[in-house]
């Protein structure tokens, strides 16, 4: 069980002891990402090894779930990860829970690559979050935004998506850089110090989102690839 290892003296991060107060605590003050620690009960282990293996991301549904010929501890980690989704969509959310052996990348990722292993905010044109638990295998990461740079701002970078956009760093330009989100992407700063969002803790993080009160989370899914341990994430 990896335990909840926070930044040291970072305001943006608040913990809760509660699913409600999870849901209810608002983006605010500048926190952008709330956690409510937990340990997992049961055998996930088993779970996954009783999973077909998957060639990338295998969404998982309750009957595939259930139908599973697991151990009484294997059951309680099911009913752990369903009383999960039933928590999100009791409240409007719309979680999925998958079994991860490794993600697609960028085909050509040109200067900046913007897949989920790139430290990243989610974006959403009206007011939302993202939910996220690891309960198997490697977790998310998350950067402090104060050590985080937006690729689109380090010169080289910017300098080398200019040429790919082949015009003058101007309005089209920026809409350029949004539409392929490019300027969703940053680079840890030297001397950063990225921290794990642990397994079994469920996190609720801010968004890039207009008229936001608070700058999105910055975080990264971690480097899953043939022969590492299988992930079973919930996201919304």
């Amino acid at each position: 069980m990896m335990p909840l290892t926070l930044p040291a003296d970072y305001p943006r991060i608040r913990v809760v002891d509660t699913f409600e107060a999870l849901l209810a605590t608002p983006f605010a003050d500048g926190i952008n990402a709330l956690c409510w620690p937990r340990e997992l009960p049961g055998n996930f282990a088993e779970v996954i090894a009783l999973l077909p293996a998957a060639d990338g991301i295998l969404p998982l549904d309750e009957a595939t779930l259930e139908s599973l010929p697991v151990s009484p501890a294997g059951r309680i980690a099911i009913d752990f990860m369903l009383a999960d989704l039933r928590r999100l969509r009791d409240h409007d959310r719309d979680p999925v829970l998958n079994r991860i052996d490794g993600y697609p990348r960028d085909e050509d990722p040109g200067p900046v690559a913007t897949d989920v292993m790139s430290f990243h905010a989610d974006s959403a044109p009206v007011e939302a979050d993202t939910w996220l638990c690891t309960y198997h295998g490697a977790c998310s990461e998350g950067l402090r935004n104060d050590e985080a740079l937006k690729k689109v701002d380090i010169p080289e970078l910017r300098a080398a998506l200019l040429a790919e956009f082949g015009g003058d760093d101007d309005a089209d330009f920026a809409e350029y850089l949004s539409e392929l989100h490019y300027d969703l992407h940053y680079a840890a700063a030297p001397g950063a110090k990225p921290f794990p969002f642990g397994i079994g803790h469920l996190w609720r993080i801010a968004v890039d989102w207009p008229g936001s009160p608070v700058p999105p989370c910055v975080h990264r899914a971690p480097d899953t690839r043939p022969g590492d341990p299988p992930r079973l994430l919930l996201i919304s």
